[in-house]
């Protein structure tokens, strides 16, 4: 069973997992359902919303390497707000990260919080920050906004869970490289992997 909190625990067999990247799943997940996305947002909307129609999920956990000027490195933060960072419509009169017309605050609120991880707010954007200098968000990524709107929109419950691997500044790219394959092996610890139910619930 994953717990994440005292209201929301789930078999394992009945949660997808979300990688933007294998290396951030690693081995650790090869028992579990596991979704390699691709990175990007429209990689991400398309790969969740087909493995949604072969099978609805009981909950999305969403998991990878992200940057943060806020959180340290090797933090595992739990995002549940997100902004859409290269959305800018400003010059018709709208919000700064306002998609137009979708009745859709800049900040979307949807994602559970999990026991004992701090909170965050992530930026995503298609493309990887290395100036970062906003303060509406404190954690960045690639992918995490397309899964939480569409598992909002499905009314599928949704865990973001980042591993911060750099400092969204100008050694993020050699950061990540050389922390990302420590995300799994943190996310296997946080979600008990090890207890091996999966035979149990299958």
């Amino acid at each position: 069973m994953i717990k994440i909190n005292e209201k929301h625990t789930y078999p394992f067999k009945d949660v997808l997992f979300t990688f933007a990247l294998a290396s951030e799943a690693a081995e650790v997940f090869k028992d579990h359902t596991a979704l390699i996305t691709g990175i990007g947002k429209v990689n991400a909307a398309y790969e969740l919303t087909k493995a949604i129609q072969l099978k609805r999920p009981s909950v999305i956990v969403n998991l990878g390497s992200a940057g943060s000027t806020h959180f340290k490195k090797g933090d595992v933060v739990c995002c549940t707000k997100f902004v859409q960072r290269d959305m800018d419509v400003r010059g018709l009169g709208f919000a700064l990260y306002e998609t137009p017309l979708s009745g859709l605050s800049p900040v979307l609120e949807y994602g559970l919080e999990m026991n004992g991880l701090p909170l965050g707010i992530c930026g995503t954007g298609d493309s990887f920050e290395m100036q970062h200098s906003e303060t509406i968000y404190d954690v960045v990524d690639m992918e995490s906004y397309a899964l939480a709107m569409i598992a909002m929109k499905e009314n599928i419950p949704f865990l973001c869970l980042k591993y911060i691997s750099d400092g969204a500044d100008d050694n993020a790219a050699e950061d990540w490289s050389v922390q990302v394959h420590k995300a799994a092996v943190a996310y296997g610890s946080i979600l008990k992997l090890n207890i091996n139910e999966t035979s149990v619930n299958s």
